[in-house]
């Protein structure tokens, strides 16, 4: 089994800055990509941040400058710093990962997903 653990969201005025965090633990061969996506009431769960895998980062076009996620391999984490928030960013953010679990499966496994929430 493979879990993933999101932290960090919160309540911030627009204009700050929030740091999420992921890691991944259990039976863990290798973690080909890990990635960041949202989810606002009412929408569709969207793509916010991809670490690549082996390429350079990719961004939604509503973050690109403010949003910025980095990749820890050795401690199979992935954070998401996120500067100069703004209300639409409001959602729940949900930690990705593609990974090959000890049972030589590749599977995406997801996180139970962080609350992150910008007033105006």
């Amino acid at each position: 089994q493979v879990q993933l653990v999101e932290s960090g969201g919160g309540l911030v005025q627009a204009g700050g800055s929030l740091r999420l965090s992921c890691a991944a633990s259990g039976s863990i061969i290798t973690i080909k990509r890990m990635a960041w996506y949202r989810q606002a009431p009412g929408k569709q769960r969207e793509l916010v941040a991809d670490s690549g895998s082996g390429v350079s980062a990719t961004y939604a076009d509503s973050v690109k400058g403010r949003f910025t996620i980095s990749r820890d391999n050795a401690k199979k984490m992935v954070t998401l710093q996120m500067n100069g928030l703004r209300p639409e960013d409001t959602a729940v953010y949900y930690c990705n990962a593609e990974v090959l679990s000890g049972q030589l499966r590749m599977q995406d496994y997801w996180g139970q997903g962080t609350q992150v929430t910008v007033s105006s």
